[in-house]
């Protein structure tokens, strides 16, 4: 199934680069081969900044030219592809023992997968560009290569294509491969004077006059440059300090991963070692495009962290960061510009510089501190829970790990949501059914809300600020206390709440719905975003920000609900309790008085909520119970159930890892 995913992907790949048309396609190996392209220009290569690979990458390509343009962008992609398969496989052969069976056979089909899916992968099969090609032959050279000559050959070929490859060099002398690190200098020396002999004026300029093709390409401060040097440009750097301090920083950054990159490699992780090597030479090169960034993607191979809930951080920070751009990582805020600009560049550096990478003699490298689980309870029928293996997780998620997840997901509901495209006419019929079936259930009391709400000046600016304030405020303010004080129910709050949210994207795509204040011909006013003009034909479309005929359901109403739902059945006090309920019945006085929901929207927004809670339910179980407690409503029914334990609440030696429990004996209902 995994290697059918990894076909799936493939055919993908190439159907959206062979598919745009011919001047939108390969561009950058296009302005190379091309008809007009740079390698058939007599003069320089340099001339423009078109070209910005080095003069032996320029010798490498010039016989390419000689091919059709269109066989060649289907070759050129295919051997892209066949080129990120060879990489898979030998990063997936090359993971540090001992390997289970149950890791061996899967790692290579995710490796490609992952590799497919990566922003670097992505960017170059949409350029032309070779980037692939040195990452293949350092992992060749490390892993594949037999005897020390033919390892520092394949090294010396990848820096003549890529200059900051050759700290490979130097990761081979500090492991001890000193004849493989020489072999590649003087490959590289030789591949570089080959070059320098035939093209001695282009040679010329890239290495003195662009010192090794720096300035060349797009603007180093651009946010395509994740590199310590276009990070200080965009910090406002410039001149003789940012080049000093530059040099500073790369001397560090070097000094510092080399000799973690050499402590794992003698420790058995070479490929991590490999890793940390590549991601050094991200942050120090001048430009490090992105299509250069796939170093940042091997590092996920590391182990971090002792507790087993702990573990999947960093490798899913990884794979978010190098597969989704910086805008759906990070909320846009102006504080987190910095990180947001820089998020791969930071991640480069954390892996090279700062996380600490578990060695394979530590304790937790195999056997990590185990997660504590609630015991099940039992449910009212026998199929549920439908998933067994879904068990209450007792301990507290890792914060850093819940707020990536809940921001990415988020943005996914967002792009869903805006994707969900309708005409004005079908929302507009559907507006009228939802209104025609009001009027026959007697319920159509949107009309009155409105004009009564618009005549009462305070009462309308106190409907139109929570309509636009509460929505987030108070869901995100239950779910960070439940995260605090009740981690157990936290997770199941959260779980319900997401389903909850996805059942109504169905219904954003489904049935598109414009909501009354966007309906001609009715009298209702928009108190919140003013008058809509009418007159003009693109009023009430899709904009920037949110999809305006996604109305059906309500999740105003359907999280207001949820929070009330949440409050009531896990708040300790009578009055907390009838405070929560407060929340939801503001809010649908809040959407019906603006005129930006119908009634029966905030019905599908009670029935996604439902929904939401039931799917918990039948996957999961009941909810958890906490560890020593029995409320009254977990009582056995009959005596088949009196043998199921209680959880004792369980204490964890930090030093051993040991499990122990606080109080002798376990009670049982």
């Amino acid at each position: 199934m995994l290697w059918l995913v990894v076909a799936a992907l493939a055919v993908r790949q190439m159907a959206v680069v062979l598919r745009q048309p011919p001047g939108e396609r390969l561009t950058d190996l296009e302005t190379w081969i091309g008809e007009n392209g740079v390698l058939h220009v007599t003069g320089s290569l340099y001339d423009s900044d078109r070209f910005t690979g080095t003069p032996f990458a320029g010798l490498v390509l010039k016989p390419l030219t000689r091919m059709a343009e269109q066989s060649l962008g289907v070759a050129w992609t295919f051997g892209t592809l066949l080129l990120v398969a060879a990489l898979g496989i030998v990063a997936a052969r090359a993971l540090p023992g001992p390997v289970s069976r149950r890791t061996a056979l899967p790692a290579a089909p995710v490796a490609i997968s992952l590799l497919m899916l990566s922003l670097p992968v992505r960017n170059a099969l949409h350029l032309g560009q070779t980037s692939i090609l040195p990452v293949l032959l350092v992992l060749l050279g490390c892993f594949a290569a037999r005897g020390e000559r033919a390892s520092g050959v394949l090294i010396g070929l990848a820096a003549a294509l890529q200059p900051t490859v050759l700290l490979f060099a130097v990761l081979l002398w500090l492991t001890g491969r000193r004849r493989a690190a020489l072999t590649g200098g003087a490959a590289f020396a030789a591949c570089t004077a080959s070059a320098w002999a035939a093209m001695p004026g282009d040679s010329w300029t890239y290495w003195v006059h662009h010192v090794a093709g720096t300035g060349l390409g797009g603007n180093a401060d651009s946010l395509a440059n994740q590199s310590l040097h276009g990070a200080l440009l965009r910090a406002g750097l410039a001149g003789p300090l940012e080049i000093a301090l530059f040099v500073v920083l790369a001397a560090a950054v070097c000094f510092l991963g080399l000799r973690r990159a050499a402590q794992y490699a003698a420790d058995g992780q070479l490929l991590l070692a490999v890793a940390v090597t590549g991601c050094v030479a991200v942050a120090v090169s001048p430009t490090a495009w992105q299509h250069q960034l796939l170093w940042v993607l091997l590092a996920v191979v590391g182990r971090v962290g002792r507790r087993a809930s702990d573990r999947p951080v960093w490798p899913v920070v990884v794979v978010l960061v190098i597969t989704l751009p910086g805008t759906m990582l990070l909320p846009n805020m102006a504080v987190l510009f910095p990180v947001r600009d820089n998020v791969l560049l930071i991640v480069a550096l954390a892996a090279a510089c700062a996380v600490p990478f578990l060695p394979r003699t530590s304790e937790y490298w195999q056997h990590p501190i185990p997660t504590d689980h609630a015991a099940p309870v039992p449910a009212r029928w026998s199929r549920i829970p439908l998933l067994p293996f879904w068990r209450r997780v007792l301990s507290r998620p890792n914060l850093l790990l819940e707020l990536l997840l809940i921001r990415v997901v988020y943005s996914a509901y967002a792009h869903v949501r805006l994707a969900a495209t309708a005409g004005r006419a079908t929302a507009e019929r559907h507006g009228r059914q939802i209104h025609s079936i009001e009027q026959w259930l007697h319920i159509d009391i949107e009309h009155w809300a409105n004009h009564a709400v618009v005549n009462v000046g305070r009462l309308r600016g106190f409907f139109d600020h929570y309509y636009t304030t509460f929505h987030f405020i108070v869901p995100l303010t239950i779910l960070g206390v439940l995260y605090v004080r009740r981690p157990a129910d936290y997770r199941w709050a959260r779980s319900t709440i997401g389903f909850a949210t996805l059942f109504a994207l169905v219904g954003f795509w489904l049935y598109p719905l414009a909501p009354p204040r966007l309906m001609p011909g009715l009298g209702f006013i928009d108190t919140v975003h003013g008058v809509q003009d009418f007159a003009k034909p693109d009023y009430g479309s899709l904009t920037a920000m949110t999809n305006q005929y996604a109305a059906m359901p309500s999740l105003h109403f359907g999280w207001s609900l949820w929070c009330g739902v949440v409050v009531v059945m896990l708040a300790p006090k009578t009055w907390m309790k009838a405070l929560g309920l407060l929340h939801p019945l503001f809010t649908v006085s809040a959407i019906v008085a603006t005129a930006n929901h119908w009634v029966l929207d905030a019905v599908g927004g009670a029935a996604v909520v439902v929904l939401g809670f039931g799917l918990a339910y039948v996957l999961a179980g009941p909810r958890a119970l906490w560890p020593g407690t029995v409320p009254a409503a977990a009582k056995p029914r009959d005596d088949r159930e009196r043998s199921v334990p209680v959880p004792v609440p369980r204490s964890t030696d930090e030093a051993t890892g040991d499990v122990t429990d606080d109080v002798v004996g376990s009670k049982q209902h």
